[in-house]
């Protein structure tokens, strides 16, 4: 399907639980306009995750499995604003917000294409020339380079509309999905979420297969050994 082949997201598209919205963002798009550039991220890889009291089953791999705080605020508003957090006190991190509102819900952006705008993300993620088609794939690739590419920055940009496509510190966003769903997912458990939330108990991160840009596996704290344990 062309890239163009796209639409501006709704709010009633997005009012879903997480895990049931996650894979309508796979082929759509973030556009992000920061400091003058534009950047288009076509998303590849997605991870879905419910607050306290969303969803049949509790998430224990959720910043909001213990309930609202001042920094996951955000994941219980409207559905289409960002939750950006910070990962590690260095990666800032963006998640769509999903579900209806007063109910926790995020789909984080695990990784993407850059389809427009390669130069400003480049100097985002500060790669050198010449960008080789190994720098092109790994660009967006991860959520940490992800939300470096997008330019949106942790706390400043953290509850941007990116249905609205408002401005907030400098910076507009903008969530399209695709009009058709892509058809070739693949699922599977979430990428270094410690514990049982990382096994295929939770089979909540969905992604392209066969994308190049999708980001590689790896266990979470304890997820391995819980995975075996349930097996």
């Amino acid at each position: 399907m062309p890239l163009d082949a796209v639409h501006r997201a709704t709010r009633a598209e997005l009012s879903g639980l997480p895990v049931d919205v996650a894979p309508s963002l796979l082929g759509g798009e973030l556009r992000t306009l920061v400091a003058g550039s534009a950047v288009h991220l076509r998303i590849t890889e997605v991870e879905a995750y419910h607050g306290q009291g969303t969803g049949p089953h509790a998430d224990p791999g959720s910043h909001a499995r213990m309930g609202r705080t001042a920094r996951n605020a955000t994941m219980w508003g409207e559905p289409g604003h960002l939750y950006v957090y910070l990962s590690h006190g260095i990666h800032s991190c963006v998640n769509v917000v999903s579900g209806a509102e007063g109910q926790a819900g995020g789909i984080l952006l695990r990784a993407g294409e850059v389809v427009h705008g390669v130069d400003a993300a480049a100097i985002r993620r500060r790669a050198e020339p010449p960008l080789t088609s190994r720098l092109l794939r790994d660009l967006a690739r991860g959520p940490g380079r992800f939300g470096q590419a997008a330019g949106l920055r942790h706390p400043l940009h953290d509850g941007i509309d990116a249905v609205a496509g408002s401005e907030l510190e400098g910076a507009r966003a903008e969530l399209w999905l695709r009009d058709e769903p892509v058809l070739d997912v693949a699922t599977g458990p979430r990428v270094g979420v410690a514990g049982v939330a990382g096994t295929d108990a939770f089979p909540w991160r969905f992604w392209i297969a066969g994308d190049p840009t999708v980001s590689p596996f790896r266990w979470g704290r304890g997820a391995q050994a819980a995975s075996i344990g349930r097996a």
